[in-house]
């Protein structure tokens, strides 16, 4: 791997999109960059750069300069990456909060699930990418007043969300909340980007972040899809619960509250 893909590679482990780090690479290299300059030395579309210029101000990884042509600085490295490394350890602090509510629902499920004569009745487990994008497409569609979702690749169900875009548009209208965290890095894929812009106009409330613990999607307080990686498998591997459990949903729902309530309105 060349040095620059390098750096790249460890602002991204460091929480950065890949966009942020190519922008924040290219900053570093001269005292002050207009937007289309630094567009062209990062190699970033034009459409995206003030985004992501925004995003990094935010972060305190860049300066913006006014003037009559606005132009941006990056902060001194060893202060940008004392600053990732402290949001790099909340997010993980905030993801253990999470993960150990998880463990704690999922948990007596499961030792129930040992001793119960058919644990089937109320959890499903899926393995089949069709399937899991058949129940995704069926819990949107079943929901009536509350659908939330943690959105991180890889996706099973296609970028074109039929089902979720008449769901969000029809609970909208009807005073329902549509809301979903997305992870930050998904919205380098133009698809996926354009994907979050029809949601939005179909009535859903997006936020971002730069990791999630799990996908996931809650939909009443009642109905529950979320992944399961294998860790033996690895991240490779696709296996999924459905869950009609209204306790579990709603402890899962208090956690994407938790998320939601950190997650940045923005990209």
């Amino acid at each position: 791997m060349e040095p620059e893909q390098e750096t790249v590679a460890g602002l991204v482990a460091l929480g950065l999109s890949r966009y942020e780090a190519r922008v924040y690479q290219a900053l570093v290299r001269r005292e002050t960059f207009t937007a289309a300059q630094v567009s062209r030395e990062a190699g970033v579309p034009r459409q995206r750069i003030y985004d992501v210029l925004d995003a990094l101000t935010r972060s305190g990884l860049a300066t913006a300069h006014g003037g009559r042509v606005a132009t941006w600085s990056a902060v001194a490295p060893e202060l940008a990456l004392t600053r990732l490394m402290a949001r790099r350890r909340e997010t993980l602090e905030e993801l253990e909060r999470v993960s150990a509510g998880l463990a704690a629902a999922l948990l007596p499920l499961w030792t129930d699930g040992r001793t119960h004569t058919d644990p089937l009745d109320y959890i499903e487990v899926l393995r089949d990418p069709g399937a899991i994008a058949d129940r995704f497409a069926d819990i949107q569609t079943q929901a009536t007043g509350e659908l939330l979702t943690f959105c991180r690749p890889p996706f099973v169900a296609p970028t074109r969300n039929t089902a979720g875009i008449k769901a969000a548009r029809r609970i909208s209208r009807a005073g329902g909340t549509v809301r979903a965290v997305y992870t930050r890095d998904a919205l380098d894929d133009p698809e996926l980007k354009e994907s979050v812009l029809r949601f939005g106009q179909a009535g859903e409330e997006a936020r971002f972040t730069a990791e999630l613990p799990l996908k996931l999607v809650v939909a009443d307080a009642s109905l529950v899809l979320c992944d399961m990686p294998d860790p033996v498998a690895g991240t490779g591997s696709t296996t999924a619960l459905y869950i009609e459990h209204p306790a579990l949903a709603s402890c899962l729902r208090l956690a994407f509250q938790t998320v939601w309530d950190r997650a940045a309105p923005n990209a």
